[in-house]
């Protein structure tokens, strides 16, 4: 039995034990919370077998396999800093940290240590993202040339976009899959980048476009927010056609069209649960293995976008108080 044990008692901790839930050979061991009683109500709910009201007590557990980190992005770092130090595997929920130089050090310390980490950005796993990189790839669109993506909800009013204190704004939270989208499908060469950016009230980035220019021609228009709906949309348009994704979040049909017309079409796998499993099935495996980084999502492409995203925030003048 691969036994999960969870730091953080929210919603995104009641996701993974949801994802896990099915599986017989793997399970959400425990769950720690700075409330006892929170611990408690989510070990009734998931059937979990121990509850702790401190994280140090269960990073020390020597039954646990795997920590995933599922607090704000405000306190990953010392969140996972201690699995690291404890000797423990960790999954940490995107954003990883609330800037590069806490990933550097974590990174290091995990390296250093021989420990198993990895960025929890779960379109990385995913069986249809591979499947959109494979279809690119093959040629049927002809030559790509531009990428758009675009992500956006109404959380105008949750304190984890509003609060500087918990590394607020939409960059963190739903930009960096705008990025890791681009990035995916168009590579890591950016020779440019011109944005666009809305501040609230409290000084978090509330809305953004992001345009990245790339050594080869290509170029990937992004936009993501808190301040409306939208499609949720990637495109990859090609000379002789293009991809269509429903959901970069969390894609859910891929269309592909040729001089515009519909050629294929794929859909999410129908044995999928939420999503969150497929992160964990990774991290099983490298564990596993014996390894210590995923190639899913490489040590230093999870530093190159926290420093994207540093630069970013520079620019629009957004700061936290661990910067």
């Amino acid at each position: 039995m691969f036994r999960i044990g969870i730091i953080g008692a929210g919603w995104i901790a009641e996701k993974m034990a949801e994802a896990i839930a099915p599986f017989q050979d793997m399970c959400i061991y425990a769950i720690a919370s700075r409330s006892i009683d929170k611990a408690r109500s989510f070990t009734a709910r998931w059937k979990v077998e121990k509850a702790y009201g401190s994280y140090e007590e269960m990073v020390s557990d020597p039954a646990v396999d795997l920590v995933y980190i599922a607090t704000p992005h405000s306190h990953h770092y010392d969140h996972a800093m201690l699995a690291v130090n404890h000797g423990k595997p960790v999954l940490v929920e995107k954003a990883f940290t609330a800037n590069a130089r806490q990933a550097e050090d974590l990174i290091n310390a995990a390296e250093a240590k021989g420990v198993f980490i990895t960025e929890a950005i779960w379109t990385r796993y995913m069986p249809l993202s591979h499947k959109i990189k494979e279809i690119m790839d093959s040629g049927i669109i002809g030559e790509p040339r531009v990428l758009t993506a675009t992500l956006c909800y109404m959380m105008e009013d949750k304190e984890r976009i509003v609060r500087a204190d918990l590394c607020g704004g939409a960059l963190l939270d739903l930009g960096v899959y705008t990025l890791n989208f681009a990035r995916m499908y168009f590579g890591t060469d950016i020779v440019k980048t011109v944005t666009n950016c809305h501040l609230g009230p409290t000084g978090m980035d509330m809305h953004e476009s992001i345009s990245l220019s790339f050594a080869d021609g290509r170029m990937a228009n992004l936009q993501a927010g808190a301040l409306c709906l939208n499609d949720r949309q990637g495109i990859i348009s090609g000379t002789e056609g293009y991809i269509r994704v429903d959901n970069i979040n969390c894609p859910e049909v891929v269309e592909v069209y040729r001089n515009y017309e519909l050629v294929q079409r794929f859909t999410k796998d129908e044995n999928m649960i939420n999503g969150y499993e497929y992160q964990v099935l990774e991290a099983r495996s490298i564990i596993e293995a014996g390894l210590t980084e995923s190639p899913m999502m490489p040590h230093q492409e999870t530093i190159s976008i926290m420093r994207q995203m540093d630069d970013l925030r520079k620019e629009w003048g957004v700061v936290y108080p661990m910067d």
